[in-house]
């Protein structure tokens, strides 16, 4: 099969996009788009479109799909999304991400011999959001009822026939699943055989969850009886999940198992609607969530790249990559330092992360003969007009900002790495994406995860409790703003993308892949804006990935985690010379044949009112437009 990746010139640079071929068509539509991780759940979306759903109803019933067929993620996760509201003309950023429980705190995970919390079972659990962010957003800007649009998630919990990379998940991971009760009854039901897992095209059939799902059914429609309006009714169910005897389960499972949830820790956390973060790069403004996210990286990163003439260095040349590498890794040693829940203390010093003044400051840095391994983060601080209380805590981090005296790694951080297989499988770990617009004008970009296999099932609920606890640090010194404590949000990796040209809807794009999120948004955005592609060419590009970075899911141990400076993941396709002019420069090189992530994304064409759909040849991710 042809890669398009071959009609590159040896110094990367593009030819015609005309010429270009790519492995999956485009999609294109006029009236929506549904776009996710699974081809059933983006079916999900299209019956939702077909029953007069707007994009709101149409991505939550997506979202509920990919939650119940366990695409690297369930129900128990956490929830990301940006909506364009054609009415107002703006982007609301939806915050359903789960809080740490009651008694998380530095010392309990510490005394268990933790260095971060731990990356599976119950104490890796915050409170579950994707509920409650799905029914906030069908609440406030859906159209239809929570029924219709969970009608088709509980016809696939009734039973439906799984995928080979689903099942075969649940086959990988029987060994933690048969530690927790309720996943094993779930994920095996083959239990004793040679093949405990379900196999592909089987009848994968979740009773449990069906049931919790029609309880949030019945609640909706007892409050309908009773007169309450479509939103009320919607919030019952809300109510019921959080409060009632679904939480009762949740709390119950939970705690049998080791867990630390109460029932005061569901009831108390919301959903919230926030305003989204922006900067405007070469006439596009372009939004990512607030900072409890990495999402502000690539915002961060397009700030620097706004300095250098990248059309003119060509597509993937060495020079382009080392730039675009450097930028990258500004970015992401602000992100390890400075980024952490935006509702607790301390503050953030977001304005000067995000200055154009600060990022030429961080761009000047850039070596053009080698890599760096000496980044660090940098002091946004005096651009807000006031000093950094971090200073000493950066010196003992083993970060002077004098650059001639910087180490890479912590002073106390100074052990063996775990081995790069390990370290790339959490680089990339879980999630998904969920991209739709409708003719109205409606648009919602959703990068949601947590309670990916091998999850621990809370109870008799069918529930998959979220992994997102790990992303905490349990030390000042790696992240003053991101330690665990009861009530606060993790720093996530999840980051969905919104961009608007002129006021109108541009692109709206999202990837799974961890830390490599933002990094595959960044290159899928500038060959967009750069280097002409469609938004298919875009999403099957040949991206690269930096490993110079702190990794956010991963072991209970620094060495798990640990940044491995000038390692870089390239295309098979990358010539020969562009290898030979990066490895001068210091960089480890890997190599894949698929690098771009399992990009997700609609670019809005007003010439022509339509809509252009791209999945990259990533994964199983694709979409049906209309």
């Amino acid at each position: 099969m042809k890669y398009f990746f071959s009609l590159l010139l040896l110094t990367g640079t593009l030819l015609s996009a005309s010429a270009q071929q790519t492995q999956k068509p485009p999609l294109h539509g006029k009236h929506w788009m549904a776009i996710t991780g699974k081809p059933l759940a983006a079916t999900a979306g299209a019956m939702t479109f077909q029953k007069g759903g707007n994009a709101v109803d149409a991505a939550c019933a997506m979202l509920a799909a990919t939650c119940t067929m366990w695409d690297v993620l369930s129900w128990g996760g956490e929830t990301q999304a940006l909506i364009f509201n054609p009415k107002t003309k703006k982007v609301i950023a939806i915050n359903a991400m789960g809080v740490a429980p009651t008694g998380a705190t530095p010392e309990f995970f510490k005394s268990k011999g933790y260095n971060f919390p731990p990356q599976y079972g119950p104490l890796a659990a915050t409170t579950p959001g994707t509920p409650g962010g799905l029914m906030l957003m069908l609440a406030n800007y859906g159209t239809l009822n929570l029924q219709q649009v969970l009608a088709p998630a509980m016809e696939l919990a009734a039973g439906y026939p799984i995928d080979a990379q689903t099942a075969n998940s649940m086959e990988r991971g029987k060994d933690e699943i048969k530690a927790w009760p309720y996943s094993k009854k779930v994920f095996l039901p083959h239990l004793g055989e040679k093949r405990e897992a379900p196999e592909a095209g089987e009848i994968f059939v979740q009773k449990d969850l069906l049931q919790t799902l029609t309880k949030l059914v019945e609640a909706e429609k007892e409050a309908l009886k009773k007169g309450k309006s479509r939103k009320d009714a919607i919030m019952a169910a809300y109510d019921r999940f959080y409060k009632g005897d679904i939480a009762q389960e949740i709390v119950r499972g939970s705690r049998e198992q080791g867990g630390l949830f109460t029932m005061n820790d569901l009831a108390n956390w919301k959903p919230l609607e926030e305003e989204p973060l922006k900067v405007n790069y070469k006439g596009v403004d372009v939004y990512k969530m607030q900072q409890w996210t990495q999402g502000p990286v690539l915002l961060q990163a397009l700030n620097i790249l706004e300095n250098f003439d990248l059309k003119g260095m060509g597509y993937n040349s060495a020079k382009y990559i080392h730039t675009v590498y450097q930028a990258m890794n500004l970015a992401f040693a602000d992100r390890d330092f400075y980024y952490g829940d935006s509702y607790a203390t301390p503050a953030e010093p977001m304005d000067g992360l995000l200055s154009k003044a600060y990022a030429k400051q961080r761009a000047s840095m850039i070596q053009y003969e080698k890599n760096d391994a000496m980044i660090g983060p940098g002091d946004p601080y005096p651009f807000e007009g006031k000093k950094n209380p971090y200073l000493e805590l950066l010196k003992e981090r083993g970060y002077e900002l004098d650059t001639t005296k910087r180490n890479f790694a912590p002073t106390h951080d100074t052990r063996n790495s775990s081995s790069l297989n390990e370290y790339m499988e959490n680089l990339w770990l879980g999630t998904t994406s969920v991209e739709a617009a409708d003719q109205e004008g409606w648009v919602v970009s959703i990068t949601p995860s947590g309670g990916w296999i091998p999850a621990c099932i809370a109870g008799n609920t069918g529930v998959g409790m979220s992994q997102r606890m790990q992303s905490f640090v349990l030390e000042p010194s790696l992240n003053p703003f991101n330690v665990v404590e009861p009530d606060k949000r993790p720093r996530v990796t999840l980051t969905p993308s919104l961009a608007l040209k002129n006021g109108k809807p541009y692109l709206s794009f999202a990837v799974q892949g961890g830390d490599t999120q933002d990094q595959n948004l960044l290159q899928y955005f500038l060959n967009i804006n750069e280097f002409n592609m469609t938004t298919q060419q875009a999403a099957e590009a040949a991206n690269f990935n930096s490993n110079q970075l702190w990794l956010s899911l991963g072991g209970t141990q620094n060495e798990d985690r640990q940044p491995k400076p000038g390692q870089i993941l390239l295309h098979d396709s990358t010539p020969q010379a562009v290898r030979d002019e990066l490895q001068k420069m210091g960089y480890t090189l890997e190599f894949d044949d698929r690098t771009s992530g399992p990009i997700n994304a609609i670019y809005f064409d007003w010439e022509h009112n339509s809509m252009w759909g791209g999945s990259s040849n990533h994964g199983e991710d694709y979409g049906i437009g209309w």
